[in-house]
């Protein structure tokens, strides 16, 4: 007992010490850290220092992070968002699921590689993209709310919906007896499905309400993790993705009240699950097979990478993405997903494909996602180039001295500006949207084109002499890298915020600005007070309401930052208290 208790611990430390080495030095060359953790995996594989072995049950341990990081997504959507994602996912997500699969399977049918039974489903296999990979990648480079990563997502997502009707055909083309069970998981799917709905519905919000009440934040994050292991579980028994499923529970909490307390409860589990997954794929990868046969395994990973980039590309272009957004949305999509490992080994049991064809394609999905990163490169260079060519001459910003630099010119930076120019104060106003550009020109406005979540664009426009930067871009991870950034390098320069809502502004504390204000606050509190004016309230008594407020806003406000996004709900309900007379 001793001896096994001493193993584990040996095995979790060399994937700790492999995971803390690899990491940091993959994201001192922007590689990424899910590279790292691959090249991690190859290393302590055993195929290289072979100190682990890639046994199964470490594999689905691993898969939890996929399951943890999925219902973290679905917890940032609603139904209502979702729906407004129909268009997407059944448009763009199924063109490229159609079109990248017959294309492969035809090159791998006229290769004469394998029957057309077997074509057919390695080339939807193939099809398939990581959703852990590129929504974690897009994670890492804050770029999962960008117009290309909202462009990305709804693929991925339908991806996860195609992996049922594809499990449910590959008994028929492969001629084996299991036909019928693939209708009946198909519709054991849809009840399991309508069973969580109903659940999610008028069970989930008591049952999380009865557990918090406890007063255990343990307790609490038991329940949390619970409910998605359970979805998961059940989805899974019904044949369909555990991903999805989890996915699924996360969209039916996110408008439960106990949505932000679970997605802090369960970031730590699914940042350490989801990097052993990866590690785990990093040992699977055959090193021997991959020598014997590397011009067909590196190969085909170029080719796979390159064809999914212009294939998806070329759809999004068609239905209306922008050029730049096109070839990003294409190449962070480009891998081979973990789904086709699944596939390539049930292939393998029903006579569809080799071993050593099942060895060499697991191969080029795993090279595909190591070449990944390096096509996410060479896309945006090629967005930025084709960006800089749509300019029309859109003039960048030049250093001044003694000015103030509002870096977003939308409503509030327009608003902004209107008032510190006639104050007597220079300002320098970056936008990165052209329209936005010409519109300011229109009323006699200079705006300077630049990305201002870039150091060096502000640099440019002369931050280290400014008087002072403002920010209100509409982009809260933008927003987020620029207040940092600028901090790190002006700790005395007064930075001015716009937040985008209350959680942003929370997040933001961490960072420091000189002043943090919401997007609708005082246009809020101008609007309650003008209404109770209308009603009859004396002027001096409305102003006493509002400062009443303004300080308990700011007391719930710290009281979320240090006990989380539940503090001080009792604050909300309270009367405010008459003034004494």
């Amino acid at each position: 007992m001793a001896t096994e208790g001493s193993d584990f611990l040996i095995e979790a430390a060399t994937y700790l010490g492999a995971a803390a080495i690899a990491v940091p030095l993959f994201n001192r060359a922007k590689l990424g850290s899910i590279v790292g953790y691959l090249a991690a995996g190859i290393v302590i594989g055993p195929w290289a220092l072979d100190l682990l072995h890639p046994e199964e049950g470490v594999f689905h341990i691993a898969e939890l992070g996929v399951v943890l990081f999925l219902f973290l997504v679905g917890l940032e959507l609603s139904l209502s968002r979702l729906w407004a994602l129909r268009r997407d996912i059944f448009g763009l997500g199924a063109a490229q699921m159609l079109v990248t699969g017959v294309l492969i399977a035809s090159v791998l049918l006229a290769a004469d590689m394998m029957t057309w039974q077997a074509s057919v489903i390695a080339g939807l296999a193939f099809a398939f993209s990581s959703t852990a990979f590129a929504l974690q990648f897009m994670k890492d480079r804050g770029e999962l709310t960008t117009p290309y990563g909202r462009k990305a997502f709804p693929v991925l997502l339908f991806q996860d919906l195609a992996v049922v009707p594809l499990l449910a055909i590959l008994p028929f083309i492969a001629g084996s007896a299991g036909e019928a069970a693939g209708w009946s998981d198909a519709f054991k799917g849809i009840g399991v499905v309508v069973a969580l709905i109903l659940i999610s519905r008028f069970v989930l919000d008591h049952a999380l309400r009865y557990v918090a009440d406890s007063g255990s934040r343990e307790a609490f994050a038991a329940t949390a993790l619970f409910v998605v292991a359970g979805v998961a579980a059940a989805v899974s028994w019904a044949g369909l993705s555990m991903a999805l499923g989890a996915f699924l529970a996360g969209v039916f909490l996110a408008e439960s009240s106990y949505r932000h307390q679970i997605q802090t409860d369960i970031e730590p589990f699914r940042g350490l699950l989801l990097g052993l997954f990866f590690i785990s794929i990093g040992m699977r990868l055959d090193l021997s097979a991959i020598a014997s046969a590397w011009v067909l395994v590196v190969g085909g990973a170029l080719g796979l990478v390159v064809v999914k980039t212009i294939l998806l590309a070329g759809l999004a272009r068609s239905l209306g993405t922008g050029a730049g957004d096109a070839i990003k949305v294409g190449a962070v999509l480009s891998q081979g997903g973990e789904f086709a490992f699944v596939v390539f080994s049930l292939g393998v049991e029903a006579a569809l494909f080799s071993s050593g064809n099942a060895t060499i394609m697991s191969a080029i999905v795993t090279c595909s996602m190591v070449l990944t990163p390096f096509a996410v490169m060479v896309a945006a260079r090629l967005a930025n180039r084709g960006e800089a060519g749509q300019r029309d001459n859109l003039e960048a910003p030049s250093a001044t001295t003694g000015h103030v630099v509002v870096a977003g010119f939308g409503r509030a930076g327009q608003i902004v500006s209107q008032v510190l120019v006639p104050a007597g104060l220079d300002v320098t106003a970056i936008d990165r949207n052209g329209r936005h550009i010409r519109n300011a020109q229109r009323f006699g406005y200079k705006v300077y084109y630049g990305d201002a979540s870039r150091l060096d664009v502000l640099i440019t426009a002369g931050l280290d002499d400014a008087r002072a930067l403002i920010l209100t871009m509409d982009d809260p991870s933008a927003v987020n890298h620029a207040v940092e950034a600028v901090r790190a390098r002006l700790p005395n320069l007064p930075i001015m915020v716009l937040a985008h809502d209350r959680l942003h502004e929370i997040h933001l504390q961490t960072f420091e600005p000189t002043f943090i204000v919401r997007e609708t606050l005082e246009s809020s509190l101008t609007l309650a007070g003008e209404t109770l004016r209308e009603l009859n309230v004396a002027a001096p008594l409305i102003d006493d309401y509002i400062a009443q407020f303004r300080g308990r806003d700011r007391e719930r406000l710290l009281a979320q930052i240090d006990q989380g996004p539940e503090a001080g709900k009792d604050i909300l309900h309270q009367r405010f208290t008459p003034p004494a007379p």
